[in-house]
């Protein structure tokens, strides 16, 4: 590996523990999104798709829209939008609250393990869980898989590859 790779792969770590510091500081206010954003999303969703995004609590709801916002920045079409707001869909399923997540988060090297508690459990499995979601809700084709494939390398990604590195680098602001 390259001195430059090198550094990349010492710095990846630390971002990313960024990201889940920005994440939960977020999360800690209360309300979804502004009512702005909140006419927005309501504009892109069906009426199905809407019965899961009300599903999501605020802190959720905002980080999405906030996610979908940056996507808008490069690309328009709809179903790009809506995989923004609903990738993460499934955590509702999980059951957890912010600090429950957080102890599910940092304990997450152990999820592999046969015993997980259950709600752990469908936390980490929330891209399956959101994907089967979206597909009973009728979702666009590139909606369900990006929810399923969001925690994936962009190796085992079946979006097209600039989507899912736009929808990528917006959610890993």
């Amino acid at each position: 590996m390259s001195a430059s790779g090198t550094q990349l792969a010492r710095m990846a770590p630390v971002a990313h523990v960024g990201h889940l510091a920005r994440r939960f500081v977020g999360s800690l206010a209360l309300g979804g999104p502004s009512p702005q954003d909140e006419a927005w999303v309501l504009s892109l969703l069906s009426e199905a798709e809407l019965s899961l995004w009300r599903r999501m609590d605020g802190p959720d709801q905002r980080h999405a829209a906030g996610v979908a916002r940056r996507v808008s920045r490069s690309l328009s079409e709809r179903a790009a939008l809506v995989a923004a707001l609903l990738h993460d869909v499934g955590k509702v399923e999980s059951g957890l609250g912010t600090f429950e997540r957080v102890g599910a988060t940092v304990a997450r090297p152990w999820r592999e393990r046969p015993v997980v508690p259950g709600r752990w459990r469908r936390y980490y499995d929330h891209p399956a869980l959101g994907a089967e979601l979206l597909a009973l809700a009728d979702s666009d084709p590139l909606v369900v898989a990006w929810a399923r494939e969001h925690h994936l390398p962009a190796a085992r990604w079946t979006v097209p590859a600039e989507v899912g590195r736009v929808l990528k680098a917006a959610d890993d602001d």
